[in-house]
């Protein structure tokens, strides 16, 4: 967790204004997400677990393994197609792969108030909500000068159809973004994968 918390450390000031955490909270985020789990109710643990048809060490498998392309990919020599191709793996992880497998059901079950509660909020609504049905929807490019992307969005989002608002996406927000949701997925489900096997193994 370490690691992570080093990682979300350049993104101090965005953690604190938009994330509602404090300074000392902002210097820890992935420590404390995963105490906050390790230490939710056993039955709280079982809900989250029970919630998804795919096994939790399935899915920490699935975000572990994207980490390693991801590593692979930014390894390689830079080429236009490969850099594409981690946008969308990236974009699809981070903010709809996880939002509907990890964010939304630790938003319900984690503590009022907790740093996971307030992390997994912030990654499901807002902002993040309106770029993660614009990617998912198709209604998203890159901007003239590849600094971010251009999305758009339903104005209403009640409605299935009707006028469309226009939004854009900067690399720094991005960046912000997909670094906090692999953090708050990784201390869910590295927290979560021992109590999931117990689960499995009780009679």
């Amino acid at each position: 967790m370490k690691h992570l918390d080093r990682q979300l450390s350049a993104f101090q000031s965005e953690l604190t204004r938009f994330v509602g955490l404090t300074d000392d909270e902002s210097r820890k985020v992935a420590t404390l997400c995963a105490a906050d789990v390790r230490f939710l109710p056993v039955e709280a643990k079982a809900n989250i677990i029970s919630s998804s048809l795919v096994p939790i060490q399935a899915r920490l498998d699935e975000l572990v393994a994207y980490q390693a392309w991801n590593d692979i990919a930014l390894a390689s020599p830079p080429h236009p197609a490969v850099t594409r191709a981690r946008v969308v793996v990236q974009n699809y992880i981070c903010f709809v792969y996880l939002k509907d497998a990890c964010f939304e059901v630790l938003q319900a079950r984690a503590p009022a108030n907790s740093v996971a509660m307030r992390c997994a909020a912030f990654l499901s609504r807002g902002a993040i909500r309106d770029f993660r049905n614009a990617f998912s929807h198709a209604n998203w490019c890159y901007k003239l000068d590849y600094s971010g992307l251009e999305c758009w969005v339903l104005a209403d989002p009640r409605s299935k159809s009707g006028a469309m608002r226009h939004f854009d996406v900067s690399q720094h927000e991005l960046n912000f973004w997909q670094a906090l949701s692999r953090a708050v997925a990784y201390a869910t489900y590295l927290n979560l994968g021992a109590e999931s096997n117990a689960f499995a193994l009780a009679p």
